[in-house]
């Protein structure tokens, strides 16, 4: 748009004063959405503006008769005053378009393209004096042009079978240019869609793209987790105060990052296939352009990843070809997979496993237990094979047809459509065997494979005998190890109060970790159990040693305490009572015992506890303020010497209070380092938490998680731990 010809040296002339002048502007240009400012004199003191100058280069809009340079100082490094310089003395017009200026206050800055206009302004004798600029936005016409480039440019390369990868961060960088205060990440969903796994996120730091890859989907999990359970798009203004961020605020505050908006990536046929995301540096809501942007690049995403899932499925079915001839291979390795799985049910579920997809795209295993039939294990390749087997009318069929193989011992098949084994077609499969899994003369079980897509030939019908042969050996290994595993784990139950009780004024929570795979009855022990006059006894030890002698004697000192604890009213004699027992059985001596015993009773504002030690890991109290302390007094540890001398520690726990008693499982708890967890990190646990707590329960896990973050989940003792809180 022009005032005058493009013709250098045009003459313009304005012969009215300058509050005529404004006027004029004013009327012309107040509500027009074009740019408009007039300017006078060799400073360009801003004479009018109407109010789409001021929303595009911001300032005071009460600052009319001040440079222009004072008012939008960012103008003059960008070669605005200059432009202005020029036509104030040439008197000749300057036109640009697509021009880019760079506007508002560092760490405000945003990106815009206009086309100018400046017109010289003359007075009545024909003498410039200031200049008219007129100026159109075009920045969002810009972009958009960009933005159909850049989607151009990904078709093509999706259209060529480039790299996922390559596709990805291609989409991202091109954002991320486009819109500089974003960044994008991409998350790809697992086929099973429980997780989201790193597809790109050139913008965000190593650490935190390793931090998210394989998280949970889920109803509040961060916004991409979010999003991909909900299938819709999830907006995250503030980062730092939504919920569905718990557990990731500070990655989030590490990484920069303030508010996320999460698009999921949804397939043709309304599969997940990820999560599109774009984070902003500061807590914001999208505007309608993000919203936009977002959903188209979901889309592209979306294109990009089922080609590759498609060239994908392509070049696993020219695999299948070259795999075929390396069956053997196969058995031999998931024989052996199989061994390595030392309890019963997993080892048939290993067996299952390994069948799918190689062999054929629908698995389950069948044993006999206590005289009846049944399906221990299931395989399933897809969701849909996995809906076909829970159909009533195949699975009837295949439990018709385990029948008969569990009967005769000999391997049933259907292949190919002839049924060399004499069963019947199934509704819904190509082909299927059904093998015995036999072992010492019986036949206990049966592995059936079922085939939707091809026909099973006889090939594969003689793997699946051999993968049976072996793998049924492998699973009665596995049946007399579990067997061993429930005794010992029976055993330690019996040990154990079967529940904790209630007592007025009390919460209570208890946890018990055994050892390994708990093929021994551990020494670790608790109780809890009402004494006469309202009071309660409760109690944590640990005998020395493993297996059946450390059973009886904690046996014997749980049914001691309880005995001597109704007649006696002195923690210290009942202690005493229980050395007596153990020094006067005939037990190996180094069947030693440590214990904390203790009594409480309820009064109307506290609970108030007498405790003894007897060698046992200190107890530590958590106070409502959230402080720890350490009860320190210690007697001997029992079954050593005839006598016990040791003394009593009175304790008084009000509201919030807790008293935490553990075994030394959790205290000598190594990490990969040697290091043991100690008691000092116990108490630091403790102190980490957030005051107030919902409980005991929350102490015990709490205690937990820091342990198994420590020194990880195997443990060579066993760990058990008893919180008491007032309430």
């Amino acid at each position: 748009m022009s005032l005058q010809s493009d013709r250098p040296g045009a003459i313009t002339t304005y012969p009215r004063s300058t509050p005529r002048r404004s006027a004029e502007y004013e009327d012309l240009f107040d509500q027009a959405p074009v740019i408009f400012a007039a300017l006078s004199g060799p400073s360009h003191l801003l004479e009018a503006a109407n109010p789409a100058f001021f929303e595009a280069f911001g300032g005071d809009r009460n600052g009319t008769g001040a440079p222009l340079a004072d008012l939008v100082p960012e103008l003059a490094p960008q070669g605005v005053i200059d432009r202005l310089d020029a036509v104030y003395r040439t008197g000749t017009p300057y036109r640009a378009r697509g021009g880019r200026l760079v506007l508002g206050a560092p760490g405000t800055e945003r990106e815009g393209f206009f086309d100018f206009t400046y017109e010289p302004r003359r007075d009545a004798v024909g003498e410039v004096d200031g200049v008219v600029v007129i100026a159109v936005e075009t920045t969002v016409y810009h972009h958009a042009q960009l933005l159909a480039a850049e989607q151009r440019i990904l078709l093509e390369q999706i259209a060529r079978d480039a790299p996922l990868g390559d596709i990805l961060t291609g989409m991202a960088r091109a954002i991320e240019e486009l819109s500089p205060e974003l960044i994008v990440s991409v998350l790809l969903a697992d086929p099973e869609g429980r997780h989201l796994w790193h597809g790109t996120g050139p913008g965000l730091p190593d650490f935190y793209n390793e931090a998210i890859d394989g998280i949970a989907i889920g109803p509040d999990v961060g916004s991409c987790g979010t999003a991909a359970y909900l299938r819709v798009p999830v907006i995250v203004t503030d980062i730092a105060t939504d919920h569905r961020w718990d557990g990731y605020h500070d990655l989030a505050a590490r990484a920069g990052v303030a508010a996320c908006w999460s698009t999921p990536i949804l397939a043709t046929d309304d599969r997940l296939l990820g999560t599109f995301a774009m984070y902003h540096r500061a807590p914001k809501a999208p505007e309608d352009k993000d919203l936009a942007l977002s959903a188209a690049f979901a889309r592209i995403a979306a294109l990009a990843i089922e080609r590759h899932q498609a060239m994908e499925a392509r070049r696993a079915a020219q695999k299948r070809e070259k795999e075929a001839r390396e069956d053997l291979a196969f058995v031999l390795d998931a024989s052996t997979a199989i061994t390595r799985e030392l309890h019963y049910a997993d080892c048939l579920q290993c067996l299952a496993r390994l069948t799918v997809p190689t062999l054929a795209p629908l698995c389950s295993v069948h044993v006999i237990e206590d005289g009846r039939t049944r399906r221990i294990a299931v395989a399933a390749a897809s969701r849909a094979e996995e809906d076909l087997l829970a159909s009533p009318v195949l699975r009837d069929q295949v439990d018709k047809a385990v029948a008969r193989v569990l009967a005769s011992g000999t391997t049933e098949s259907d292949h190919a459509g002839s049924s060399s084994g004499g069963g019947p077609v199934l509704p819904g499969v190509t082909g299927y065997v059904c093998a015995p899994l036999a072992t010492r003369g019986r036949t206990f079980g049966a592995l059936t494979l079922l085939a939707t897509d091809r026909p099973l030939d006889g090939h594969v019908i003689a793997l699946a005998e051999e993968l049976a042969r072996r793998a049924a050996s492998s699973a009665d290994n596995a049946h007399q190890f579990s067997d061993r595993v429930q005794l010992a784990r029976d055993l330690q139950a019996g040990l154990l109060p079967p529940e904790l009780p209630r007592i007025p004024g009390a919460d209570l929570a208890a946890s018990y970790y055994p050892a390994g795979e708990g093929l021994d009855v551990g020494g670790d022990f608790y109780d809890v159990f009402p004494l006469p006059d309202d009071r309660w006894a409760f109690m944590i030890g640990d005998v020395c040693g493993r297996g059946a002698l450390a059973a009886t004697t904690t046996g014997m000192v749980r049914h001691t305490a309880r005995a001597a604890a109704r007649l006696l009213h002195d923690p210290a004699a009942v202690v005493a009572a229980i050395n007596t027992a153990l020094t006067g059985n005939a037990l190996d001596e180094d069947y030693f015992v440590s214990l904390v015993y203790g009594e409480l009773r309820h009064t109307p504002s506290h609970l108030a506890l007498e405790l003894i030690r007897a060698g046992h890991v200190p107890p530590l109290v958590r106070r409502t303020d959230g402080t720890v302390e350490q009860l320190v007094q210690s007697g001997l540890l029992l079954g050593i010497a005839p006598a016990f001398d040791g003394a009593v520690c009175r304790l008084d726990l009000y509201p919030g209070d807790s008293l935490v008693l553990v075994t030394d499982g959790i205290t000598e708890a190594r990490s990969a380092a040697g290091e043991f967890f100690d008691e000092r990190r116990l108490a630091e646990a403790l102190l980490a938490l957030p005051t107030p707590l919902s409980g005991a329960g929350a102490l015990i896990e709490a205690i937990h998680t820091a342990v198994t973050a420590f020194a990880g989940r195997s443990t060579p003792d066993d760990q058990a731990a008893l919180v008491l809180t007032a309430t």
